[in-house]
């Protein structure tokens, strides 16, 4: 069978067939070849004669043979073995530095460009002030890089007067940019500017995020997380924002209507937020929180993958969350999890309230319908022990459950009974009527 040629054929580079390999390896051996010696060399390597001159010719060719000057009192011609790297170097010198010299001149042509890009890119401040005077009702430009995005910023945060608002998405944050984030925040915050954070439950769990933030409320800010938080997303004194674009770059929102509905969303899920602590306690009502919310994506049958990507945690951390909580409810599978959840009333979100001067228990601001009107024997803070609309007894709480409103009736069914009990009468003539 013919062996493959060496050399592939690339540019500048012969092939050398097996007849050539072998005369060369003959040569190395004797140290010398003639054209005497030509029929020797194609006997002994057992190559055909016209075959050992096609391969002498490659093998001049790639320069694995060197003319030797000619002896005195010998005329002949005499070839010399080359090793192969001072053949390639012979060889491929001249387009090595050739090369060299057109990756030098594209490097000095790239610098030009990003000095051009730059010195435009310093721009931008300039043409969005333009643009906003030009249209004072509202603008929407597009940034589209990180560096011109990193420009604005740094020129916004400089000019702010009262109110930084900052939501991040993620579980943890490049060390690299807190580092380079909390010099810049505590100049802002030492400025008297207030500034509130909203960040996902999962950040209290990372070390480099977690110190990150006790120095930004040390020095004043306000820090709240929750299981999901906006992308990132940041508000300067209720007139801009920035919102990361899909294209890359960043949206710099000054339309009133839209910077209102960014303001009233960040409100609502700053309500909703626990205020970041630190200590063993915080760090365990923190985690419970995430058992539920894990509990109800699960319920609504989302994928290990996308509840990790959605929480800010590790697929790891996420599948360690949910083997806790079937081995805790005592479920072999999450749609069994689920099942078992929504019986207990575990799929309903349940914030913590606020510290307060202790009073009598009270419904919480969440509290569904059927319970808004208690009958006369709801009135008691322990858990039901029977259903209240048949009166059978209620399933024991499993030992290790998830904190939650205990159950009140035994199946959704007896929910619905009791509910079309507590009506006014007047509200069934009416549908009726309608």
């Amino acid at each position: 069978m013919a062996e493959s040629p060496i050399g592939g054929g690339a540019a500048g580079i012969p092939e050398l067939d097996s007849a050539a390999v072998l005369l060369y390896r003959w040569t190395v051996v004797h140290e010398s070849l003639t054209p005497a010696d030509l029929p020797r060399a194609a006997a002994e390597t057992g190559i055909g004669e016209h075959e050992s001159r096609q391969a002498l010719d490659s093998l001049l060719a790639a320069c694995l043979l060197q003319e030797l000057p000619a002896a005195p009192g010998d005329p002949g011609v005499r070839w010399q073995p080359v090793s192969p790297q001072a053949a390639a170097s012979q060889l491929l010198s001249d387009r090595d530095s050739a090369l060299r010299a057109q990756e030098e001149s594209l490097r000095t042509q790239r610098r030009q460009i990003q000095e051009q890009h730059d010195g435009l890119a310093a721009l931008m401040p300039v043409y969005l002030q333009a643009r906003q005077h030009a249209f004072p009702q509202g603008t929407i430009d597009h940034l589209p890089d990180k560096f011109a995005v990193r420009t604005l910023l740094t020129d916004v945060i400089d000019s702010c007067r009262s109110e930084v608002l900052v939501s991040k998405h993620g579980g943890s944050f490049p060390v690299a940019a807190l580092r380079e984030a909390l010099p810049r925040d505590l100049a802002l915050l030492a400025r008297g500017i207030r500034m509130r954070s909203l960040y996902q439950h999962a950040t209290r769990f990372d070390q480099p995020t977690r110190t990150h933030a006790e120095h930004l409320v040390a020095a004043g800010a306000q820090i709240r997380t929750l299981p999901e938080v906006l992308p990132q997303m940041i508000i300067v004194d209720r007139a801009l924002a920035l919102l990361p674009a899909r294209s890359g770059g960043a949206l710099i929102i000054r339309e009133p209507d839209l910077l209102a509905y960014l303001l009233d969303v960040f409100e609502r899920d700053w309500a909703q937020a626990t205020p970041y602590a630190t200590g063993p306690q915080a760090a365990h009502g923190v985690s419970q929180t995430m058992k539920q919310t894990i509990l109800v994506m699960l319920a609504k049958g989302l994928k290990d993958d996308a509840i990790a990507r959605r929480l800010g945690i590790s697929l790891r951390t996420c599948r360690r969350h949910v083997s806790e909580l079937l081995e805790t409810l005592g479920a072999h599978s999450r749609f069994e999890a689920g099942v078992i959840a929504e019986r207990q009333g575990l799929l309903t979100h349940h914030p913590a309230p606020p510290p307060a001067i202790e009073a009598p228990v009270a419904a919480p601001l969440n509290t569904p319908v059927d319970a808004a009107h208690p009958a006369p024997d709801t009135a008691r803070s322990g858990p039901a022990a029977e259903c209240l609309a048949c009166s059978q007894a209620l399933p024991a709480r499993p030992p290790g459950q998830p904190t939650g409103r205990p159950a009140r009736y035994c199946s959704p069914k007896c929910r619905s009974r009791a509910y079309r009990a507590r009506r006014p009468p007047g509200d069934a003539t009416k549908r009726a009527g309608a």
